[in-house]
């Protein structure tokens, strides 16, 4: 019994090393229970188990029959963010928020996509993702670093050349080629409405995605002075067809046929390669997208980005709300709500974010759940604050 035990957990392992796309979940790896309800993963992160939420009766029927779901099930909502140690609390807290307020809980399926060489290994992470969210309908992909580590240049903030930032740019490669759309959410957020809202956002014409834009923006100041001399770099904004305006990548509505088709990966890794030979921006993932899409975004409505809530690149200091409705909240910049709370130097508005957060902490041996105390009503039934 002991070597028919120790050879089926070698084929196991041999199996999802192999083949680690193919491990949605991980139901046949063993959890280890705590006597606090969390589960204890070798990287030491430990989270409560989200509650188990369900469809109402207006969802559309899976057409899977009860079988596993599938990714290219049409009834589906897809969303992609990315998984890995440093933002794993806040991608936790993002999930759970999504699921929290959505009208179709089941029907969300998630991909994840996680760094190839993080601390915390893609395996554990799918572990820990499991064991949070025991019904949750996800996928953990790898992202291999060398497909972009040379192209990336140095930027105003060390954490914004991580190569997991720019596994959006691949999406269209990543997913299944029959996830046709797909809803990319940054880690640093938490919803509040119901995401079906925004799944449903129209791409008119030929547009590839929607995001919230900002017309009031500086454009000029996402790009350098070298960019603005050069009258064929800068000529790319001069089209009477195309009015730029800033949009944040942290929320996008991304239509992955048009993408594929219209090979929009390539044409961002071009910007990339100038900006290698000069330097034409400073900030990162998101001056491509700009240099790429700007003009030709369908507009979505700022409600689904407040967006800079974690303050500027350098300093992270405290903002206020955009005026208007709210129905996604997103600490976008320096300054990370997990962060400011465990330092005990919280914004006013990352008590919002708390309520979400299922991380359970250790203090003197004694084991808590962050949110344990607080209410999760507050956002029940509305969009507004």
């Amino acid at each position: 019994m002991v070597h028919f035990r120790l050879l089926a957990g070698v084929l196991l392992y041999t199996f999802i090393v192999l083949f680690p796309q193919l491990c949605r979940g991980i139901r046949s790896i063993p959890t280890r229970e705590t006597n606090t309800g969390a589960v204890a993963v070798p990287s030491g992160f430990r989270f409560a188990e989200a509650p188990d939420y369900r469809n109402g009766r207006d969802c559309p029927v899976s057409t899977t029959d009860g079988r596993s779901v599938s990714t290219c099930d049409p009834s589906l909502v897809h969303i992609a963010m990315t998984l890995d140690s440093e933002y794993l609390r806040g991608s936790i807290a993002a999930v759970h928020s999504v699921l929290k307020h959505a009208s179709c809980p089941e029907s969300i399926f998630f991909h994840f996509v996680a760094a190839e060489f993080d601390p915390a290994s893609p395996r554990v992470l799918t572990q820990l993702v499991r064991s949070t969210f025991p019904s949750l309908n996800f996928k953990v992909y790898i992202f291999r670093e060398d497909t972009v580590i040379n192209l990336i240049s140095s930027s105003i903030r060390q954490a914004l050349e991580n190569p997991l930032n720019y596994a959006r740019n691949y999406l269209g490669d990543i997913l299944d080629l029959c996830v046709d759309r797909v809803i990319y959410l940054d880690s640093d957020i938490v919803v509040v409405d119901d995401i079906h809202k925004l799944w449903n956002t129209a791409l008119s014409g030929s547009r590839v995605i929607g995001a919230p834009e900002y017309c009031h923006a500086n454009f000029t100041q996402y790009f350098t002075p070298v960019f603005w001399s050069d009258s064929a770099m800068s000529g790319t904004f001069s089209s009477a067809r195309r009015k730029p305006c800033y949009f944040n990548t942290g929320v996008m509505v991304m239509d992955l046929v048009r993408w594929r088709e219209g090979n929009f990966k390539r044409r961002i890794e071009k910007w990339m390669e100038v900006q290698k030979k000069t330097r034409i921006y400073e900030l990162g993932s998101l001056p491509p997208f700009l240099l790429v899409f700007a003009g030709h975004v369908e507009p979505i409505h700022h409600r689904w980005n407040q967006h800079g809530l974690g303050g500027d690149n350098v300093r992270g200091s405290c903002r206020s709300l955009h005026p208007g409705p709210v129905s996604l909240l997103h600490w976008s910049g320096k300054g990370k709500p997990w962060v400011r709370l465990d330092a005990k130097k919280p914004c006013k508005l990352d008590h919002l974010w708390e309520p979400y957060d299922l991380y359970i902490s250790s203090i003197k041996g004694h084991y808590y759940a962050h949110n344990e105390h607080q209410s999760m009503a507050f956002f029940t039934g509305s969009s507004y604050l």
